[in-house]
């Protein structure tokens, strides 16, 4: 980066480390924050900082919060009985947008995958096992992705839970709403049609 001035490059260097962004993507964001008046340009820079030092994990759920516990694990209006277990607190922001499900979560910070070297005791389960023996919890929703990760970790979850009487339940899998047939593939088919119900 020897034809952009030090700071501009590094400016660039620092963006292009975010992920989903690339060296062309990381310039254009760099010239635009470079064009942006001072009093913007600050509230940003401010912004991200204030993130970084004031966000933390939920000591309940795991959640990225500004408190802790957070305003979803003490909220009394909020099924206490009823756990969603999911990988990332990205996960919990997609549920809340359903603005259906009304219990609370659990974010396991992960999925396990021995390719990758991750068991059990590397994500947030020793924290679900003890919520569950302190709450009176009568379901867990297991809300792992879709994936041979997220299978495997739901199905080690469900086993390790189903001894203490708690229902355990998996999200659906199908075909997405707008989605053909043809393009599906046959594990998204298979899933559609195990999780298939009366009309």
């Amino acid at each position: 980066m020897k034809y952009y001035a030090k700071p501009l490059g590094n400016l660039i260097t620092e963006l292009s480390r975010l992920p989903g962004i690339g060296g062309k993507t990381a310039q254009r964001l760099a010239f635009h924050i470079l064009s942006m008046g001072e009093k913007e340009a600050r509230a940003l820079a401010d912004s991200i900082i204030d993130a970084k030092e004031n966000m933390k994990y939920c000591s309940m759920c795991g959640n990225l919060t500004d408190r802790d516990p957070c305003s979803i694990c003490t909220d009394p209006a909020r099924d206490h009985s009823l756990i969603c277990v999911v990988e990332t607190p990205k996960d919990v922001v997609a549920m809340e947008r359903i603005r259906e499900y009304q219990g609370l979560y659990h974010v396991l910070h992960g999925a396990i995958s021995p390719m990758e070297g991750i068991g059990p005791e590397d994500i947030n389960l020793k924290q679900l096992i003890i919520r569950l023996q302190q709450e009176d919890v009568k379901e867990v929703i297991l809300a792992t992705n879709p994936n041979i990760e997220g299978e495997a970790t739901a199905m080690y979850i469900a086993r390790l839970i189903k001894p203490s009487g708690i229902t355990v339940s998996r999200i659906a899998h199908g075909i997405p709403v707008g989605g053909d047939l043809e393009y599906a593939d046959e594990i998204t088919l298979l899933k559609a049609v195990e999780g298939r119900r009366e009309l």
